[in-house]
């Protein structure tokens, strides 16, 4: 079933407290009709509060939630699909059996429910384990189960909470693979994750959260390409990627942290005047250098340096 072109979930000026605590401050986003957004941010940026927020489990103090143009209700919400970062399925039903029993509550009848859960059980690979009880099955495999869940019924909207935590990169492959097939449905897909490698791989669009608001958001090309700090990574023959001694003296350029995506060398940030130049000749006074290109940030270096530059506020919360 595709998904109506218009159909667009906006987020406007979400404002919400817990006590003292400030939860979101503000907070506005889009997602779109066949697009993958990553929602990223620290810790108590306000990530799972918002997505609570869209499906209808908290009420914000102010601001408005809007579905195809129209006030997001219960009706809109029962189309939605929800996959939580804490597991919420029955450990003792068979896998088959919760399935058809979730899609019958989202108001599909026995025979259409079967048939969707016989399609999600092959794409998910989990076939075999069908009549097994979900507490049986390896952790990664409930993972599965538990987006076949958030997709028995054929939703119209996808909001997911740390898809791919404890995932090995087989289990990662299936469930992208079939997240991607729902966003060429036309279904927008919201996704939360510490995880930016896979949000950069998979991703159309992010938004970077802070302290309830949205600090940074875009096509994550568009993002990269903005960004205002020129990057080069070098690489000298001999020199592991933590030896950036070589480096010192060269004003308005500093190595950029290593992270889980870092490639060999070191990346380097640049000053807006800083000269290029400067860097490859101290690199080449330290050894032969076998790489020199400038290079886009990662979304991680991205992240890293768009949190960064934000001022902290007092009482934010998760």
């Amino acid at each position: 079933m595709s998904i109506a072109s218009t159909a667009v979930l906006r987020c406007r000026d979400l404002h919400l407290r817990y006590g003292s605590v400030v939860a979101l401050d503000g907070l506005s986003l889009d997602v779109e009709p066949g697009r993958m957004t990553g929602f990223v941010g620290p810790n108590g940026a306000g990530k799972t509060s918002t997505m609570r927020i869209v499906l209808g489990v908290l009420g914000p103090d102010s601001g408005d939630v809007s579905w195809n143009g129209r006030p997001l209700d219960a009706a809109a919400r029962r189309r939605f699909g929800y996959m939580p970062e804490e597991r919420g399925l029955y450990p003792k039903m068979r896998v088959a059996e919760q399935l058809v029993y979730l899609a019958r509550l989202h108001g599909l009848d026995a025979a259409t429910a079967r048939r969707a859960t016989d399609d999600l059980l092959d794409r998910l690979g989990l076939t075999d384990r069908a009549r097994d009880e979900l507490e049986s099955l390896s952790l990664g495999n409930q993972q599965r189960v538990q987006l076949a869940a958030a997709l028995v019924h054929g939703p119209d909207l996808l909001v997911l909470d740390e898809p791919f935590s404890g995932l090995d990169p087989i289990g990662v492959d299936v469930l992208a693979g079939v997240l991607r097939e729902e966003v060429e449905r036309g279904a927008p897909v919201l996704f939360s994750s510490h995880q930016l490698e896979l949000v950069e791989r998979l991703c159309d669009t992010v938004a970077i959260v802070k302290d309830g608001r949205i600090v940074a958001a875009g096509d994550v090309e568009r993002l990269r390409r903005q960004n205002r700090r020129r990057m080069v990574r070098v690489e000298v023959e001999g020199e592991g990627a933590a030896d950036t001694s070589w480096l010192a003296g060269v004003e308005g350029a500093a190595a950029v942290p290593p992270g889980s995506d870092h490639e060999r060398g070191t990346l380097v940030a640049l000053d807006d005047d800083t000269d290029a130049q400067l860097v490859l000749d101290r690199a080449r006074a330290a050894g032969p250098v076998t790489h020199f290109s400038f290079v886009l940030p990662s979304l991680s270096e991205l992240f890293r340096e768009v949190v960064a530059e934000q001022p902290a506020e007092a009482g934010a919360a998760a």
